[in-house]
């Protein structure tokens, strides 16, 4: 099982790519570390009640908020809002561009809260801010193979170093898909049905080919071939072909692996000389769409043979 408080995210960051204003902010509150994927609007706490709390989730403040403290005397809003933010919070968002309350802004300098603001409205911020705390804080490993989209599903080739992962994707890319990760996958638990991968900052659209060396993609190939971030769908796993091993010839049965603790449906290619991998690869990925689609021709074919031979 993982925690999701191993991973964090600094405060820096989401003002950084959620274009937030800053209305009260010093320089050293850009390393202070959100450990809590999910947010708070703080109404329950502003009439007193802060059972169940949990102060690690940044506060968000809006409309109906900032109505009900305008109602406050201004000794009531004190006291409720200095509650608030000497919870331990990381920070204090106001939406709507709203202009905080005089006594907001004394509470975040007293006990140091970052006090924050967007132009958005509560609700679609909201979303916005839990989808991306979900993908900064999500758990994670990292996995030697190559992460490619083809045909818009995310495919994770696996496979012993040499058995041609790379020059597999080069064959798609050049077909017209895209390039994720090479070498090294970054794998996140973005939600409990789901896995994004992405690859390292430092090797991000480079591709290693054995005998050429250091290809970069997107410059050979450009800004369509390669891809940022893409889900996995399937993995694919490469290994050399074993004269008298009986490979599945008819697929009845699903095969699937592990990976942070979501089950992935999983395909073993074989490969050896004269077998067209990139053909094979783009049929593996329209082929699983159509059984996420309910659509799977090797329970068609069985159905169909039984017919013939007058089985039910």
């Amino acid at each position: 099982m993982f925690d999701s408080k191993e991973f964090s995210v600094s405060i820096g960051t989401i003002v950084e790519e959620l274009k937030l204003k800053k209305l009260y902010y010093t320089e050293e509150m850009d390393e202070i570390k959100v450990v809590c994927s999910n947010v708070n609007r703080p109404g329950l706490q502003l009439v007193g009640f802060f059972e169940y709390f949990d102060g690690d989730r940044i506060q968000v403040i809006g409309k109906a908020e900032t109505a009900y403290m305008a109602e406050l005397s201004s000794q009531e809003r004190k006291e409720r809002i200095d509650h608030l933010f000497g919870a331990g919070i990381p920070a204090v968002i106001v939406t709507r561009d709203m202009e905080p309350s005089s006594e907001m802004f004394h509470a975040a300098e007293k006990y140091g809260v970052p006090l924050l603001s967007t132009t958005d409205n509560t609700s679609r911020f909201m979303s916005e801010l839990i989808r991306r705390l979900s993908v900064w804080l999500a758990p994670r490993i990292t996995r030697h193979g190559v992460l490619v989209e083809v045909y818009g599903e995310g495919m994770l080739i696996l496979g012993e170093s040499g058995v041609g992962k790379s020059e597999a994707a080069i064959e798609l890319l050049k077909r017209g898909h895209r390039l994720v990760a090479d070498d090294a996958v970054e794998i996140k638990k973005v939600s409990n049905q789901s896995l994004v991968g992405e690859s390292p900052a430092i090797i991000k659209h480079y591709i290693e080919l054995r005998g050429i060396g250091i290809v970069n993609v997107k410059n050979i190939f450009g800004m369509g071939a390669v891809k940022d971030t893409e889900k996995i769908d399937l993995v694919v796993k490469l290994e050399q072909w074993k004269n008298g091993y009986e490979y599945d010839r008819m697929g009845m049965e699903n095969e699937y692996t592990e990976i942070l603790d979501i089950k992935v449906p999983q395909l073993t290619i074989p490969v050896r000389q004269g077998r067209n991998l990139a053909v094979i690869l783009e049929v593996a990925a329209m082929n699983n769409r159509q059984k996420r689609m309910g659509y799977n021709a090797a329970d068609e074919l069985y159905q169909r043979l039984n017919e013939s031979m007058g089985l039910e």
